[in-house]
């Protein structure tokens, strides 16, 4: 799944989740006990499941982490020059960006 549809789907699935406990909030005062409960539980539900989806992203996003920390851990190993090359400059540039201020 691409990162684009990914985070459309979890951006939909937190304005459902939203919208459902807006509800709940908005119309507590005019329901029957009967209705208050059908609320409560939609509520529940778009709860349980947008937990359960950001929980899964939050997995994907771990993993994607560790695979580039092992990769980058890899490459300084083997290139241990290159990477000391590699942070120096990224170092002057912070430097001279942080000084400009």
């Amino acid at each position: 799944m691409s990162k684009d549809i990914t985070s459309d789907h979890l951006r939909a699935e937190l304005k459902n989740l939203a919208d459902t406990l807006e509800e709940v909030l908005s119309n507590t005062t005019d329901k029957s006990k009967n209705e208050l409960d059908k609320l409560r539980s939609k509520a529940q539900s778009a709860l349980k499941d947008t937990r359960a989806r950001l929980g899964d992203s939050g997995d994907r996003l771990a993993k994607t982490s560790r695979e580039v920390a092992d990769n980058a851990d890899v490459y300084v190993r083997e290139n241990p020059w290159t990477s000391v090359g590699i942070g120096a400059a990224i170092g002057v540039v912070l430097g001279v960006l942080l000084t400009r201020r």
